[in-house]
C-alpha cells in the first residue's frame, strides 16, 4: 500500500522505499507467471520429436505370428511310431495339403444373416489312424482313440446349423471320376457343401478325390450292387450280388473301398435286386459299421430293405427321398429341387442325389444361388448322421 503523504511529516526517501511502493500487485504477477508458463510448454512441445508427446504411451513387446492348427488345415503328422501296425501291413504313406488355387467361399444370405460356406482344404487323406493297407489296397478302420473315417474325413457342420429350425439340404452327386472335365467342372463351380460320390472304375482317383477335398467337398464312394435284369444288366466288375457268399460279396466290397481313400461313406450305384435282400445288405453294412463309414442309400430304388438292414446291422445308414435328374432336363432337374425345399421346408431336412451331368452341373450351381436367398441351407451328406438327425 501506498504511504499516506498527508499523514506523515515530509522526509526523504530511500531508494528502497520508492521501489517498494511501485512493487507490482499479485493479479498482475498471476498473469506473468501463467503467460510464462504457456510459453515455456509450448516451446518444449515444438521441440519434442514424437507429435504426440505428453500422451499416455504403453510399448508393448508383440511376439511373432504363430501359425494355426486346425483339424482341417494341419500338415499330416508321421503317426507310424504312435499306431500299432500288424506285421503283415504296411506302413500308408500320407499326403500334405497343397492349395494349387486361392480359397474361395460361397457366400450365401437368410433374412438377415449372411451364410458363409468356406472353401477350406479338408484333412488331407490318407491318415495313418485310420487306415490299414491290405491286401486289396488301403482300408479305412476305426482307429485305436475311437477316430472314424465318417467323422475325419467329413466335412464338418456348424451345431447352430444342424440344431437350427432353417429348412436344411444335402445334396450328392455321383458318377464323379469318370469323366475328368465334368468332374473338374463339379469340383470348381459347385458350392463346397454339395458332396461328390467317386465312381471305383476311373482312373486317377486319388488325384481327382484330393482335388476335390481340397475345394471342401465331401466325397462318397459308389459302389455297384446287383441291379434287376443282372447279369445282363451289370454295373461293372466285382459287383455286389444278392445270391453271391458274404465272403464273395465282402471280398468285392474291400476291392472297392481300396480304389482310393478320404471317403467318409459308401453310396450304392445301382442295386434294384440287391437293396431289396435284407440277408445280404446286413454284411455290407456290417463291414462299413466296422470300418467306420456311412452308409446312403440314393432313393432311386421303389423297393427298399435299406431301414431293415441297418437296424439289423445297427449301422448308420439314410435313403434319399429325390433323384433330381432321373429326367435329365433343367426343367425337370429344377422341378426335382423344388420338391426338395419342399420336402425340408416341411420336415427341416431332406436329402437329394444326382449325377454328374453337366446339365445337372450347371442347374445346380444356378440353383443354389436362388436357393440360398429363399433361406435354404445346404448341408453335407455327413450332416445327416449327426446332431438331431444323427
Amino acid at each position: 500500500m501506498r504511504l499516506n503523504e498527508l499523514n506523515q511529516p515530509l522526509r526523504k526517501r530511500s531508494a528502497f522505499s520508492r521501489l517498494w511502493e511501485k512493487r507490482p500487485g499479485l493479479l498482475f504477477c498471476a498473469y506473468v507467471m501463467a503467460l510464462g508458463g504457456m510459453g515455456a510448454g509450448g516451446w518444449w512441445m515444438v521441440q519434442q520429436k514424437n507429435p504426440n508427446a505428453g500422451e499416455p504411451v504403453v510399448m508393448v513387446s508383440v511376439p511373432p505370428a504363430e501359425e494355426i492348427a486346425t483339424a482341417s488345415t494341419t500338415p499330416v503328422e508321421a503317426e507310424a511310431a504312435d499306431e500299432a501296425v500288424a506285421e503283415d501291413t504296411v506302413p500308408v504313406e500320407e499326403i500334405a495339403v497343397t492349395v494349387d488355387e486361392p480359397v474361395q467361399q460361397d457366400t450365401y444370405r437368410q433374412d438377415t444373416n449372411i451364410i458363409v460356406s468356406s472353401r477350406r482344404p479338408l484333412m488331407p487323406s490318407p491318415q495313418l489312424r485310420i487306415t490299414e493297407t491290405s491286401n486289396w489296397g488301403p482300408l479305412p478302420k476305426v482307429g485305436g482313440n475311437g477316430d472314424k473315417a465318417s467323422v475325419v474325413y467329413a466335412r464338418s457342420t456348424s451345431k447352430s446349423v444342424l440344431h437350427s429350425d432353417a429348412p436344411k439340404i444335402a445334396l450328392l452327386l455321383g458318377g464323379m471320376g469318370l469323366n475328368k472335365k465334368l468332374t473338374q467342372k463339379a469340383i470348381k463351380e459347385l458350392p463346397s457343401d454339395i458332396t461328390l460320390a467317386f465312381a471305383p472304375y476311373g482312373t486317377d482317383l486319388q488325384e481327382q478325390v484330393d482335388k476335390a477335398r481340397k475345394q471342401g467337398h465331401e466325397v462318397f464312394l459308389q459302389v455297384p450292387l446287383e441291379p434287376v435284369g443282372f447279369p445282363a444288366t451289370s454295373p461293372g466288375p466285382k459287383t455286389l450280388a444278392g445270391d453271391a457268399s458274404d465272403a464273395e460279396n465282402i471280398d468285392a466290397l474291400r476291392w472297392h473301398m481300396s480304389r482310393f481313400t478320404g471317403y467318409a461313406g459308401v453310396v450304392n450305384y445301382m442295386g434294384g435286386r440287391f437293396l431289396a435282400m435284407p440277408k445280404a445288405m446286413k454284411p455290407m453294412l456290417v463291414e462299413l459299421k466296422t470300418r467306420g463309414v456311412y452308409f446312403l442309400e440314393d432313393g432311386s430304388m421303389a423297393l427298399s430293405s435299406t431301414e431293415t438292414a441297418a437296424k439289423m446291422a445297427k449301422a448308420q445308414a439314410r435313403r434319399a427321398k429325390v433323384v433330381i435328374d432321373a429326367d435329365p432336363s433343367p426343367q425337370a432337374i429344377i422341378s426335382a429341387l423344388t420338391l426338395l425345399e419342399e420336402q425340408a421346408t416341411g420336415t427341416g431336412f431332406a436329402i437329394g442325389t444326382g449325377s454328374g451331368l453337366e446339365v445337372t452341373i450347371d442347374t445346380v450351381k444356378e440353383w443354389a444361388k436362388a436357393a440360398a436367398e429363399r433361406g435354404i441351407i445346404l448341408v453335407p451328406i455327413s450332416a445327416a448322421y449327426k446332431g438331431r438327425l444323427g
